[in-house]
């Protein structure tokens, strides 16, 4: 599984892509500089329970800590993410 981030000036957004096929998407957008929000991340029905949202959201906190970028989990399945996962709240805002 390849995932790729696609970024514009007011938001991006990650995409899963098994040999071409959408997996999942985690969308987001910027809250100004060194900020953004995940508000959406949806995973194709194809592809439930085999942990694609859960990669999605670690692509964005790996990015975020790359950049030094800070993130809020609008998103309810993120904020379940990052609420179970202690040491990737270090990238909270």
């Amino acid at each position: 599984m390849e995932i790729q981030q696609v970024n514009s000036e007011k938001k991006g957004q990650f995409e899963a892509l098994d040999k071409g096929i959408q997996a999942g998407v985690l969308a987001y957008v910027w809250a100004g500089p060194g900020k953004f929000i995940i508000d959406h991340t949806e995973v194709n029905q194809d592809f439930a329970g085999k942990g694609v949202g859960k990669k999605l959201v670690m692509a964005a906190v790996n990015y975020a800590r790359e950049n030094k970028i800070k993130i809020l989990p609008l998103c309810p399945f993120a904020k379940s993410v990052f609420d179970k996962t202690p040491e990737i709240q270090d990238v909270l805002f």
